[in-house]
């Protein structure tokens, strides 16, 4: 079946594209000769219509190279005007405020012409951001970073203080495309000497076959307590087209297989116990449960012979399943592991400050949350989907350390 082409929304952001392009070229109009702006519409025109003509094209070319260098060269574009029309509204705004004030206290109204300075700042501000998603592209997608917790319960049994679970999110091996860069970051999970290690879903972007030239790379993660996983919603085909419903359902079945050469065992709305001395922890995974990305998974099923005073750890892809069923469900899981965000790939994380535009779809998207005695944490992702790059939320690999919590007398 054909894609749809999207004319009414290619249009729209047509329209906004070239309207803040026109706004950006007015504000530079003070520091450029006037013969040469008209020809600064070129590039943005010319970017547009190549990207435009590339998704008119996507139901015959698919996301061929034209599409990924307009798109992303857009994406760049588009972002570094947005950062450079902020400087100049916030400028804007101070020059009508100080005309309206003036006119109210004098009767005169005197617009000021915009600063050359707050122009040069909002230049500079734009650069950083283009050399930002430079940076982002080429070196941030591998960029990636080892992030610590260390977790304290009540109820943990004793003889796994101290118990170190190592876990990553959402490897899109379909993205991938540097072997090298891959295996030194298998190298740094390997670093973390897990005791356990947990992969929390989409290891492909749509088929089982991407992740053929990784398998020796990941099948050298190994903890003495064992690799476990479970499924994504990109790990069921639903964003391909397939020639028949048989041909997706084997491809899962490929992928389950691969799951397997890894080493990785998947837990499919079903239940381990771990196991040291005489104690144990339940570690259950649960199939892909996420509001509006399918909501496959078996809570119930995955905990059935479980007790409420077990110390379970839940895997679970997404973390709206967390918010909806996990977190006041009536057998406590006292900690779940999630992924599937990816922080948007995009946003700051720095001086105390945490911010990604992907907030405004997750109530938590990254790292630890406790709410009602119980722990979430979101992996950032180790891969990529979509943009191939990484600006400020760099691929991550979780070590969490479970530590039995002091009680006082």
């Amino acid at each position: 079946m054909r894609r749809k082409i999207p004319f009414v929304p290619i249009l729209i952001f047509a329209l906004v594209f070239l309207s803040i392009n026109g706004y950006a070229l007015n504000v530079l109009a003070p520091i450029i000769a006037a013969p040469v702006l008209p020809w600064l519409w070129a590039f943005p025109i010319s970017l547009l219509g190549v990207f435009s003509f590339s998704v008119v094209r996507l139901s015959v070319d698919g996301f061929n190279t034209m599409f990924k260098i307009s798109a992303h060269t857009l994406l760049v574009y588009f972002v570094s005007l947005l950062v450079f029309i902020l400087t100049a509204l916030l400028t804007d705004i101070y020059r009508l405020a100080t005309a309206s004030i003036n006119y109210l206290a004098k009767g005169n109204f005197s617009y000021a012409e915009r600063p050359l300075n707050a122009i040069y700042l909002g230049m500079l501000l734009s650069l950083l951001i283009i050399l930002a998603f430079i940076y982002g592209i080429f070196k941030g997608k591998y960029a990636y970073r080892v992030i610590k917790h260390t977790l304290h319960f009540d109820d943990l049994p004793h003889v796994f203080d101290g118990f170190k679970v190592v876990q990553i999110s959402d490897v899109h091996a379909g993205s991938l495309k540097n072997t090298k860069a891959v295996q030194k970051g298998i190298n740094l999970i390997n670093r973390q000497q897990a005791d356990l290690f947990v992969f929390t879903g989409d290891l492909v972007n749509n088929k089982a076959e991407e992740i053929k030239p990784y398998l020796n790379h990941f099948s050298q993660i190994k903890a003495p307590f064992g690799q476990f996983a479970v499924l994504g919603n990109h790990d069921y085909g639903d964003y391909t087209a397939w020639s028949n419903n048989a041909a997706k359902r084997e491809n899962l079945e490929q992928l389950k297989k691969y799951h397997a050469q890894i080493g990785f065992r998947l837990l499919l709305d079903e239940h381990v116990e771990i196991k040291k001395d005489d104690q144990k922890i339940t570690l259950a995974g649960v199939e892909n449960w996420g509001l509006g990305f399918g909501e496959r998974g078996d809570l119930e099923k995955a905990l059935r012979g479980t007790t409420k005073d077990d110390f379970k750890i839940l895997l679970s892809h997404d973390p709206t399943h967390w918010e909806a069923q996990v977190k006041k469900h009536a057998s406590k899981i006292q900690l779940t592991l999630a992924g599937h965000t990816h922080g948007m790939q995009f946003g700051i994380e720095a001086f105390g400050l945490k911010w990604s535009p992907v907030q405004f779809r997750y109530k938590h998207w990254a790292g630890v949350k406790k709410e009602n005695n119980r722990f979430l944490n979101v992996n950032r992702g180790f891969g990529f989907i979509g943009f191939s790059g990484r600006v400020g939320i760099w691929p991550e690999i979780t070590v969490i350390e479970l530590r039995k919590a002091k009680t006082t007398t």
